[in-house]
């Protein structure tokens, strides 16, 4: 399974790493074309910010996974493992609520998406705005499983210094281990 997941999660950077290639190419490319030819490719302008909203939010699932989203660590970390503890619950409560009211709004949302057409590519713009279904999944499952380990008492080491934001020795092993492998 972890080798699966290891899988899942560089095709997603590789998939990231296209998506940035791509705006860069395609922005670079029409800038260049202004500048020397007077003309641009419109379709280059509006796939540009399509690879733009879909690098940040699936960007967002990959740096949820390797813990590197903002916190409030500084409080975290002035408390011992219970407070630590309860503060993980707590914002991993208040994250699985926002990824459902995320994954329900995209939802109510995607029949509007649907019959909204781009409008110089063509593309369906649920495609588009449809990202946000992948992304209240990816996030929700990983801090649904974060919150029952929690809940269960099956915290891996380290795991609560990891939410406050310190890497002890342990910790940095695993996340070494777990990118390196």
């Amino acid at each position: 399974m972890m080798a699966l997941e290891r899988m899942f999660f560089r095709a997603l950077e590789a998939l990231l790493v296209m998506l940035l290639a791509g705006m860069v190419v395609m922005v670079f490319g029409n800038v260049m074309l202004r500048w020397f030819a007077d003309s641009g490719l419109t379709f280059s302008e509006e796939m540009s910010r399509f690879f733009f909203v879909w690098l940040t939010f699936i960007g967002a699932v990959v740096v949820m996974r390797e813990h590197a989203h903002l916190g409030v660590d500084a409080l975290v970390r002035a408390l011992g493992p219970r407070g630590r503890w309860v503060c993980m619950v707590l914002s991993d409560i208040l994250v699985l609520g926002c990824c459902v009211l995320f994954f329900w709004g995209t939802w109510r949302q995607a029949p509007l998406n649907y019959t909204n057409i781009a409008p110089v590519t063509g593309i369906n713009m649920l495609w588009v705005f449809g990202v946000g279904l992948f992304t209240s999944i990816g996030i929700g499952l990983m801090v649904a499983a974060r919150l029952v380990r929690a809940l269960t008492g099956r915290l891996r080491p380290g795991e609560l210094d990891l939410f406050a934001g310190e890497m002890s020795d342990e910790a940095t092993a695993h996340s070494i281990k777990g990118r390196l492998e």
